[in-house]
């Protein structure tokens, strides 16, 4: 089945957030014209009364579900608890009554960190089960990961449609730069154009530099998302991804090269480095649902570069 989403109530949880933006963009360009973003001032997702409130009100066809507790490795360490209830408490609930509504589909958001700690690279869906997730970011990737357990299972008793998607880190244009939360990407422009700004020589950078990670365009996950909206419905998890890795060094290196910071890095090694590798198969979703990352890294980069220098690095 594919579905039309030009005459469906698409509710896009997360919406206004780095992400979502980009996919109620991508639905509008595909003229989509009954798309909801809940705001949280309004639907607190953690709690049921709202989410219950959230189907009455927008009576939606379709939920994508963005909405999360993210953050880096910083952010994963200082909030487990949180991370862990308050995404599979968002994610179950809404599943839950989208059943109880009759909704058509179900789109889920997990995550590369549900994958086992030491997975064989490039990490395939079949790897999914085969080991207990990194400890930095454990509770947020098991939350995530139940997900998939009730996709499945209620695929299973209730024929519902769901779907569960695992992008990689996804960096761009919007992304969140604040240093108590924000990913590796967003914290390493802001330490090299702070550097270049304040003529500093020297930039300090948790961990060894040897972890690898793969990176995706926020641009080109929001397509996926939508291509696996309109053509994907089967039980099984997807990867989401470009399909390379580069170690943090060479990152820091990279940003370093597009900012102009020509100081040197300091490796703090007594902070962790999270997952040791990442990198995914991509191959599911090019033949299930036609997704190929079309963006270069490096082009990637340097238009988030510009953008946060044009925004936020101006402020």
């Amino acid at each position: 089945m594919i579905y039309d989403l030009k005459r469906e109530r698409i509710v896009v949880t997360g919406g206004a957030g780095f992400l979502g933006s980009f996919v109620v963009q991508k639905l509008k360009d595909r003229g989509c014209k009954k798309v909801y973003v809940p705001v949280i001032e309004k639907y607190d997702l953690v709690q049921m009364e709202p989410v219950k409130r959230l189907y009455k009100t927008y009576r939606p066809d379709i939920v994508i579900h963005l909405a999360a507790q993210v953050g880096g490795i910083e952010a994963n360490l200082k909030n487990p608890g949180k991370f862990f209830y308050d995404n599979l408490m968002m994610g179950a609930q809404l599943i839950e009554a989208g059943r109880q509504a009759g909704i058509k589909k179900f789109v889920a958001l997990g995550t590369i960190c549900c994958y086992p700690k030491h997975t064989q690279v490039p990490f395939k869906e079949d790897d999914l089960w085969n080991g207990y997730p990194e400890e930095t970011n454990a509770p947020y990737g098991l939350a995530k990961k139940m997900l998939l357990v009730q996709s499945q299972a209620y695929r299973q008793q209730y024929g519902f449609n769901s779907i569960f998607l695992m992008p990689v880190n996804l960096y761009g244009p919007g992304d969140n730069f604040d240093p108590r939360s924000s990913h590796v990407i967003p914290a390493l422009i802001r330490k090299c154009i702070g550097a270049v700004e304040k003529n500093k020589k020297e930039i300090t950078v948790w961990g060894t530099g040897k972890a690898t990670r793969e990176f995706l365009y926020v641009e080109d996950a929001a397509e996926a998302i939508v291509l696996a909206a309109e053509r994907y419905n089967k039980s099984d998890p997807v990867n989401i991804g470009m399909g390379f890795e580069i170690s943090i060094k060479e990152l820091a290196w990279l940003i370093a090269q597009i900012t102009g910071f020509q100081g040197r890095f300091v490796w703090d090694t007594k902070k962790p480095d999270g997952q040791p590798r990442r990198c995914l198969d991509t191959a599911r979703a090019a033949k299930e649902f036609g997704f190929k990352a079309k963006t270069r890294f490096e082009e990637g980069l340097l238009r988030t570069i510009q953008w946060y220098r044009g925004t936020k690095g101006a402020r």
